[in-house]
């Protein structure tokens, strides 16, 4: 008897069990797909000056330079070598809104120009630099009555803020 159970048993096919991860399926693929569509990278081209030999730099006249200097309490707007004009932080952060007032001038000014470089201390954050960076490229405009984005500034350049003299440090 002992020896028909085993020949018996031996026979059997094994049955796989999959319903759970058929379930596991049927939820994950359509989650991932419409994850994917709505997940995008953002891109933002910076543009720096080719390099130049020190003839060329020499012969050139000077260029309308529009600097913005991101300091731990202010931003320091200049343009074209004019003393630079303070917008203290608030205790919300920059002012945008009146750093997007200078610029509008700025650009009412030179309406040719289209770069612009931000100089950062160390202690700015990405947050403040990218808020500033949106400034600095789009300013919304009213078209009728709709609020569209005219370009201001699109060619950013970024560098290291110059040391203030006196700071106490």
């Amino acid at each position: 008897m002992r020896r028909r159970w085993r020949q018996h048993r031996q026979h059997q096919p094994a049955e796989m069990n999959i319903t759970a991860f058929l379930n596991l399926m049927v939820i994950l693929v359509p989650f991932l797909l419409i994850t994917a569509v709505f997940s995008r990278i953002a891109i933002l081209e910076l543009t720096l000056p080719p390099p130049q030999a020190q003839e060329d730099i020499e012969k050139e006249p000077p260029r309308q330079q529009l600097e913005i200097v991101l300091r731990a309490d202010r931003l320091e707007v200049a343009a074209g070598g004019a003393a630079p004009e303070m917008i203290p932080k608030t205790a919300g952060g920059y002012d945008l809104a009146a750093l997007s007032r200078t610029l509008r001038r700025i650009k009412q000014r030179h309406p040719d120009k289209t770069d612009a470089t931000l100089l950062l201390e160390p202690d700015v954050s990405y947050d403040e630099l990218i808020q500033v960076m949106d400034t600095v490229r789009m300013i919304p405009v009213r078209s009728g009555n709709t609020l569209i984005q005219a370009e201001l500034f699109p060619d950013i350049s970024i560098g290291d803020a110059p040391v203030v003299q006196g700071s106490g440090s």
